[in-house]
């Protein structure tokens, strides 16, 4: 095999390496983007579900002012229990999802180790 001939070979074998770490690149940033775009999701469910909890416990706080203001109990009006209750549902749907979040973290990280012989 003269030079010419040997360089053709190596070019076709490295240009067939070059694309398959190009495969497995595209393949693993495909898998982080994935990975990613739930987290980001989860996280947005998150700040919505906490938004919801901020409102009702603005709208709770204005409605006992209010009973208050005309001496009535507030811990006996139906739309104060009402409001807890939804918010109770709202907090509990936000620990379920944090601890999930939690739990996702703590998983290790296993890496598989490849080795290529040349």
């Amino acid at each position: 095999m003269n030079f010419w001939e040997k360089v053709q070979k190596d070019l076709k074998k490295e240009l067939k390496a070059g694309i398959a770490f190009l495969k497995e690149s595209s393949a693993f940033a495909k898998k982080k983007v994935d990975e990613l775009g739930k987290e980001g999701k989860k996280k947005l469910h998150l700040l919505e579900l906490k938004s919801k909890v901020k409102e009702g416990m603005a709208e709770l706080g204005g409605m006992v002012y209010s009973l208050h203001s005309i001496n009535k109990d507030p811990m006996i009006n139906k739309k104060v229990k009402g409001i807890i209750s939804k918010i109770k549902k709202i907090e509990a749907q936000i620990g379920r999802l944090e601890n999930k979040k939690e739990k996702a973290i703590k998983k290790p990280i296993i890496k598989k180790n490849k080795s290529k012989n040349s």
